[in-house]
């Protein structure tokens, strides 16, 4: 794969605290947990997909048993976001989108219309919204900006990057790109609107 090809990185490295107790990223959805799932959606756009996974939880590493992504340990996982976008930024080239992994309505389909945009406009910053316009995630970083993001610190992830900065904006269907589930509640609230 050329040096500049974009890739995929999935940010599995959080602590999942809100969840008291539980993992959000291996909530089962369509029968697997939710990280497996949004790894396979990733790898069928054929790109390279890395996921930054934290040193204390290996339940998230069996979960991507058997799937061709690459796993990169954040030592610094504790620190926050910022940590793992450094690790992902410092083992890449080209373009690089970055996917939260608490995203459950994020499609193949939706990574692909991503890339096709970037393809398009190859140095903007572009950013996925729901519907209506609400902005969320993935976010796709031109190469130009990799070593701002390999300096960014602390777990704002990398909104201080993207202030002031233009961005094209990429509407995904419904609320794909802004549904993240980070409670009990939320998931229950999500799971009973999808059984309704």
């Amino acid at each position: 794969m050329a040096e500049t090809a974009p890739s995929i990185l999935i940010l599995a490295a959080g602590a999942s605290s809100r969840m008291r107790g539980a993992d959000k990223l291996l909530e089962p959805v369509e029968g697997v947990p939710l990280l497996r799932l949004l790894a396979q959606r990733a790898l069928a756009t054929e790109v390279r997909v890395l996921v930054a996974l934290p040193p204390d939880r290996p339940s998230r590493t069996v979960a991507l048993e058997g799937l061709a992504v690459e796993r990169t340990t954040v030592a610094e996982a504790a620190e926050g976001m910022a940590a793992a976008l450094r690790v992902g930024a410092a083992a890449v080239r080209g373009p690089l989108m970055v996917l939260l992994g608490d995203l459950p309505e994020i499609t193949t389909e939706d990574l692909q219309a991503m890339l096709k945009a970037g393809r398009e406009t190859p140095e903007a910053i572009l950013r996925a919204t729901s519907a209506e316009g609400q902005p969320g995630h993935p976010i796709l970083f031109p190469p130009a900006l990799l070593p701002e993001l390999m300096r960014l610190t602390g777990d704002t992830g990398a909104r201080a990057l993207l202030a002031g900065r233009p961005l094209r904006l990429i509407a995904l269907p419904g609320r794909h790109a802004t549904t993240d589930l980070d409670t009990p509640e939320d998931w229950a609230v999500w799971r009973a609107a999808r059984d309704a």
